[in-house]
């Protein structure tokens, strides 16, 4: 069955309208994920496993500490409002727990109490930008970006006009004021770094 979603490959061409199907497309036949920004798809590669201990080293402090009606996701999306075919996944989401009784499959906005983007080794500054430009856009109230390359972190919030007001920068090992309706620190002294030589 995915042969010949792979085949459709070569006869889809990305242009408004079908963008999701092409996005869909493509996840299914090479196992990327694919997320659509600005009108643009944006492809995401398989995590490293210094990306994936960033993410599960973060959902442990967040799962001890979230308020009750809070949980973490992975593998959730959220849409620009008005606009399901423009959306993201975010490495980390803290929704309401009502979204595990949810048949949709993209998340509100500003259902998102915190949305977590782990930056990848290839990454580009640009690219880095155009997402947090993203998501002031979308209104998430608190987007927390970490930056293994480089042992950072960032803080954004307040979204208005399509930028984030505030953004507070550290680096490994400063602990990370999470405002409400989260209301608690996270450290990142445990945070790993990516190295130069990957196996393989």
């Amino acid at each position: 069955m995915s042969k010949p979603r792979a085949g459709r490959l070569h006869t889809l061409r990305p242009r408004p309208g079908n963008l999701r199907e092409v996005a869909e497309t493509i996840e299914e036949a090479t196992g990327l994920r694919v997320q659509i920004m600005g009108g643009k798809l944006v492809m995401s590669p398989t995590q490293r496993g210094k990306h994936a201990g960033v993410i599960a080293r973060l959902r442990r402090q967040l799962e001890s500490a979230l308020p009750e009606g809070l949980a973490a996701y992975e593998v959730s999306s959220i849409a620009l409002p008005d606009d399901p075919d423009d959306y993201v996944t975010p490495d980390l989401l803290v929704l309401p727990t009502e979204w595990e009784e949810d048949d949709d499959w993209l998340a509100a906005p500003e259902d998102a109490a915190l949305a977590v983007e782990v930056i990848s080794k290839s990454e580009k500054s640009k690219e880095i930008r155009d997402k947090v430009d993203w998501y002031a856009a979308a209104g998430v109230a608190v987007l927390m970006v970490v930056d293994p390359r480089h042992g950072t972190w960032a803080l954004y919030t307040h979204p208005e006009a399509g930028t984030y007001q505030e953004t507070q920068p550290g680096k490994y090992g400063e602990t990370v004021p999470l405002p409400r309706p989260l209301g608690f620190d996270v450290t990142t002294d445990r945070f790993p770094l990516y190295g130069d030589k990957p196996r393989g």
